[in-house]
């Protein structure tokens, strides 16, 4: 079993930055591809990020690319999400999440076998 514990969320002033991290146990962290996602009440999870087994291919949503990167340290087992230029709209509870079933540009929640438990994070206008 797959354990996801995500860090690093708070809360930031519009145009700052903040980075998150995912430190994944339990698994063999370079065989998982993994995402972050994020979710505000009553509305469905979104699809920030998401980065290959190796590192070596990332994918964005269009709302924070050119301001969020997405990185995974291997032998860390960590994944990190660093967050800049941000906006009201970036508020959410921030989730990683792991896929051993694909090995890369994984969209969707139902192609991720495992989740952590979530970060808030809030932007200040």
């Amino acid at each position: 079993q797959v354990q996801l514990v995500e860090s690093g969320g708070g809360l930031v002033q519009a145009g700052g930055s903040l980075r998150l991290s995912c430190a994944a146990s339990g698994g063999t962290f370079s065989s998982y591809a993994m995402g972050w996602f994020r979710q505000n009440p009553g509305k469905e999870r979104e699809f920030v990020a998401c980065i290959s087994r190796s590192g070596g291919s990332t994918n964005y949503a269009g709302s924070v690319k050119g301001r969020f990167t997405i990185s995974r340290d291997n032998f860390k087992n960590t994944v990190y999400l660093q967050m800049n230029k941000m906006n009201a709209e970036d508020t959410a509870a921030y989730y990683c999440a792991a896929s051993i079933r694909y090995s890369g540009g994984i969209y969707y929640t139902y192609e991720y076998d495992y989740w952590g438990q979530g970060t808030q994070v809030t932007v200040s206008s």
